[in-house]
């Protein structure tokens, strides 16, 4: 089982699991900063509750995402750059 102070990448949070999101990777490029800007748009903020829902088949893409009241399909690309710490 994961350490609550783990500090994982969202893609990498077990399915169900809820954890809170403590920071953002930080951007390499314009794709990069483009693609932070939309995440924060969406609600991934610091502070915020998450939880991988379901993944594709085989563990691939896409993942959903629940964040607050909402769920999104991520690439794990995308949720990578989400750090989280695992919550109980």
């Amino acid at each position: 089982m994961t350490d609550q102070a783990t500090e994982l990448q969202l893609d990498e949070l077990p399915v169900r699991r809820w954890a809170v999101i403590r920071a953002m990777r930080p951007a390499i490029g314009q794709s990069d900063r483009e693609l932070l800007l939309r995440l924060t748009e969406l609600g991934f903020l610091p502070g915020e509750r998450v939880r991988i829902m379901a993944e594709g088949p085989g563990g691939r893409e896409p993942i959903a995402v629940r964040v607050g009241h909402t769920t999104f399909a991520l690439r794990r690309r995308e949720a990578s750059f989400i750090l989280v710490r695992p919550h109980a």
